[in-house]
């Protein structure tokens, strides 16, 4: 990893970075940092990273993960020398699953100026609320966990996950193949599940697709059945990225619908796989490069493959109690956060807010490096991970447990 660290470090360096102003360098005079001699200097001995995600409660194992897989991409740079000679530190706030606290922990961040970087908050409602506090303040941001909503008009703000857009297309592609000409959507009445609705209904006619109707869930929901039943007749079910997307599985299997269950990247979850059972074999999800639970393990490109050793050394797997299936305490995008960030700064020669951005916005890492195992190059619109990137895969299970294959359509 330190060597594959490096060479991704001086590829950064040939990009050329806008200049300065705004949000400062943290305190420190130049020369305090421990970089080698013919390096750029931080100026400072730490870079601090915030993290804003679900460190309690039921998703917990989402704001965990996150962090675990960031703080093993963090450790493998510091073990390469830092970032400008100095070390990266991990500053993590607990939303709680609560908006009010997302935004109030993007303040308090974004305000900070010994805080370089921050990674989520996740959920797209809750960064909508929040991301205002970063653009203001000039301060980088990425975000793993955000699908929803558009990054066009943020000039700090970057997504490091599929898009909704994205999510569409590629389960569009395969209803196509199907010949399946209706979906239905089961999905909470926020952001994410609006935005899922217009895109469907914007280009599933370009698939011969339709929407077929949208079930807005509640929070204190028991059961989805009545949500299945309204949508019995559609061809696919459209799940939740969600806890809530796991009650949908297991209605539909309760109803006997036949049709087919699809999601975005929350079905890759193991809390997924416990919470619906044996109801998720079959479901399909896109998700970017997740190759944890494909059989082909020769498959993995050499830069997640590191990623999940690492992971596997430090925090060990979640292992799903009733399935049995398993994933890493670390999530890779998150890392690809803290890897890019590294190499945005190499490139800028600086942490300064202005040119960090401008230099992650001209990025290009490739996939068989990062921890993700996706190529990293952020478009106009800040996405920073190309469609092909963005996979399609399908839960299984036989006696030795549950796997995914890859059923990308046009790959």
């Amino acid at each position: 990893m330190k060597t594959r660290y490096l060479v991704v470090a001086a590829t950064a360096l040939a990009l050329t970075a806008a200049g300065c102003s705004g949000k400062g360098d943290p305190p420190g005079s130049p020369g305090e940092g421990t970089a080698a001699p013919g390096e750029w200097s931080a100026g400072t001995d730490t870079v601090r990273i915030g993290l804003i995600s679900a460190m309690t409660g039921p998703f917990a194992v989402l704001g965990i993960s996150q962090q675990n897989g960031m703080q093993v991409v963090a450790d493998q740079i510091n073990e390469s020398g830092g970032i400008g000679g100095a070390q990266i530190e991990i500053v993590s706030r607990d939303m709680q699953l609560d908006p009010g606290k997302a935004v109030q922990h993007a303040h308090e961040l974004a305000g900070d100026p010994t805080i370089s970087f921050v990674v989520g908050p996740s959920i797209t409602s809750f960064y909508n609320a929040a991301s205002d506090a970063f653009e203001q303040q000039e301060t980088p941001n990425c975000q793993p966990a955000v699908v929803g909503g558009s990054f066009a008009d943020l000039d700090y703000g970057f997504r490091m996950e599929n898009s909704a857009t994205q999510d569409v297309i590629r389960n569009l592609e395969y209803l196509q193949q199907e010949g399946i000409t209706s979906v239905g959507l089961i999905y909470e009445g926020d952001d994410a599940g609006k935005d899922y609705a217009a895109i469907i209904t914007e280009l599933g006619p370009e698939y011969g697709v339709e929407l077929a109707g949208y079930e807005e869930t509640r929070n204190d929901d028991v059961s989805h059945v009545s949500y299945v039943q309204a949508l019995r007749d559609a061809g696919a079910i459209w799940i939740s990225n969600n806890a809530s997307g796991a009650k949908t599985m297991a209605a539909a299997q309760q109803e006997g619908y036949e049709g087919q269950m699809i999601g975005g990247s929350g079905a890759q979850n193991v809390s997924f796989l416990e919470a619906a059972g044996d109801a998720a074999e079959g479901a399909i999800f896109d998700a970017p490069m997740y190759q944890f639970p494909l059989r082909d393990k020769d498959s993995w490109t050499p830069g997640y493959a590191d990623f999940v050793e690492a992971v596997e050394a430090a925090y060990g797997l979640n292992v799903g109690p009733n399935t049995g299936a398993e994933m890493p305490q670390g999530v890779a995008v998150a890392g690809d956060c803290v890897y890019a960030f590294a190499a945005a700064a190499d490139a800028a020669e600086s942490l300064e807010g202005q040119a960090v951005a401008a230099a992650f916005a001209n990025l290009s890492l490739p996939a068989d490096e990062t921890p993700s195992g996706c190529r990293i190059e952020p478009d106009e619109e800040h996405e920073s991970y190309p469609l092909e990137c963005i996979r399609l895969y399908q839960w299984q299970q036989d006696e030795d447990g549950w796997y995914t294959v890859d059923i990308t359509v046009g790959d």
